[in-house]
């Protein structure tokens, strides 16, 4: 870390956002036809785009339903954001050792065939090292709809899904998925199970989880769905993501990724299967953009906006659920919002070092909730530690399973509802079974949690991953609510795992090891 490199122009924060997108494209089906992968035509799943009237709900957090021809307002009004300008003139570039025009014409999001044909190059195969080489600037298209699909409450697994009767909905359905199982780490997981874990994971809703799964494959009304959806029902196909858990993983990710970068005007254009750029319409929500984003990743610019209309994704969703923004929860993070007092993770006296900045709560599709700690000891890698974690504030543990500590806090007089839906929860991940708190122990702030592990997610050296949320969304570690730990106050750089933590005029620098300068106590 200490050889940090130099922030990046905005326009090479834009190309690189694209180059991200390209790079997930890489196994994704190119080409899409026009219309969605299936067609509702029968019984209650028909689709259509009249909103319904969402059904009473036992929910306390559920808002006042509207009654039959109320007038429906204006869904998840926000200001417009301020994006990146997608570029409009040509670009020269140099080229670099490894290049080919394959590779530069994906980092730069054009078509291959642009990129020969504006640099009327003799043989394309042959590129030397310094050659200069002239990026065509991408064809205008117009800007993409402004139809807002969801709030964003119905993306996160917040308020608004903590009742839902994820069991009953699939097995009335009577579909595919009512019989699914799937085997993951050990242990058989049936359909519902696969939804609910992917939904408490990422921290993404189940409803949407159902509607898409419906849209792509038509998993839950069909007991007999394509063949050719069997292995990737979600579409993405990929050797390495077969099997509905992965397929929604990966689904959940990048929904999360178009959620959380538009969040922080993090990104102008969706890069589609086709390689055509749509500059975002700046109207739309963080809901709306992490859908948008998501089939992006999976079709060219008809089947996108077929997907993204009244009559795509939004009609299947309707026809399940009722009006998705009758289910808006907003805002979701209230004004005024602050962290409830917290501690650091670790007992007094004992020195454990900060080997991780902000990064990804979940996955790396998400906001930047997490950081981490590693404790004493000379080994290195995935070892047994006898140290412990420590809660970092007073609540009580709502999931203890899979490397993963879920705590419902109390803060500012209110008790905990034991919900991982509602107010701020706290993940406590890489927890070693052994000695482990349990769902619904109670914990006040520096009593046990458990010991530091590899278990859980993905972890080369054994360490604590703490990240946190508000009603079900991310908390990013880096911007307006940042870690405070014993008046420690988490800060970024800007590169994901890269930041400090600073308190009095001290700070502490991420690194990966244990050194003195990131070596930190109670």
């Amino acid at each position: 870390m200490h050889n940090r490199p130099t922030p990046a122009n905005p326009k090479f924060i834009f190309m690189m956002i694209l180059v991200i997108l390209i790079v997930l494209l890489a196994c994704a089906r190119a080409a899409s036809p026009a219309i969605a992968p299936w067609s509702v035509s029968q019984g209650d799943t028909q689709a259509n785009s009249t909103p319904q009237t969402v059904a009473n709900s036992s929910n306390p957090f559920q808002p006042v339903t509207r009654n039959p021809g109320d007038p429906i307002f204006t869904p998840t009004p926000d200001q417009p954001h301020a994006l990146p300008t997608p570029r409009l003139e040509p670009d020269e570039y140099q080229v670099q050792a490894g290049d080919t025009l394959g590779i530069i014409s994906q980092r730069y999001g054009i078509r291959l065939e642009d990129l020969i044909a504006a640099n009327n190059l003799p043989n394309p195969d042959i590129l030397e090292i310094g050659q200069l080489i002239t990026i065509p600037a991408p064809p205008p298209v117009g800007m993409g709809p402004a139809f807002k699909i969801i709030p964003d409450s119905e993306l996160v697994y917040g308020p608004a899904s903590a009742y839902f009767n994820l069991v009953d909905f699939i097995q009335g359905k009577g579909g595919y998925l009512a019989q699914y199982s799937e085997d993951i780490d050990g242990r058989t997981h049936t359909g519902t199970q696969v939804v609910e874990r992917i939904a408490y994971e990422y921290s993404v809703n189940p409803r949407l989880i159902l509607a898409l799964l419906e849209y792509q494959s038509g998993w839950v009304t069909r007991s007999n769905p394509d063949e050719s959806t069997l292995e990737f029902p979600m579409g993405m196909v990929d050797s390495w993501r077969k099997g509905l858990y992965r397929q929604l993983a990966w689904t959940a990710n990048n929904m999360n990724r178009g959620f959380y970068l538009w969040r922080v005007n993090g990104i102008g254009a969706w890069l589609l299967a086709d390689s055509s750029a749509i500059p975002i319409d700046p109207t739309i929500n963080a809901g709306t953009a992490g859908v948008q984003h998501l089939f992006s990743l999976l079709y060219n610019r008809p089947s996108w906006e077929a997907a993204v209309s009244s009559d795509g994704l939004f009609a299947i969703y309707n026809a399940f659920f009722g009006y998705p923004f009758d289910y808006a929860v907003e805002p979701l993070l209230p004004p005024g919002l602050s962290q409830p007092a917290m501690q650091l993770p670790m007992q007094p006296g004992k020195t454990w070092s900060y080997t991780g900045g902000p990064h990804g709560g979940w996955g790396d599709g998400s906001a930047w909730a997490a950081i981490d700690f590693a404790p004493p000891g000379e080994a290195l890698g995935c070892v047994n530690s006898d140290e412990w974690v420590v809660a970092v504030s007073d609540g009580r543990i709502i999931r203890s399973s899979d490397g993963a500590v879920v705590q419902d806090l109390d803060y500012s007089g209110v008790t905990n509802d034991g919900l991982e839906q509602t107010g701020w929860t706290v993940l406590y991940m890489h927890v070693e079974s052994r000695d482990r708190v349990q769902a619904g122990d109670y914990v006040r702030a520096g009593e046990p949690i458990g010991h530091p592990s590899c278990e859980g997610g993905v972890s080369t050296g054994t360490h604590l991953h703490l990240a946190r949320r508000f009603n079900g969304e991310w908390i990013p570690a880096d911007q307006n609510l940042p870690f405070v730990l014993d008046e420690w106050v988490s800060r970024g750089t800007g590169y994901e795992y890269d930041g400090y933590l600073q308190r009095d005029g001290q700070t502490i620098e991420a690194e990966e090891g244990r050194f003195p300068s990131n070596a930190i106590q109670r």
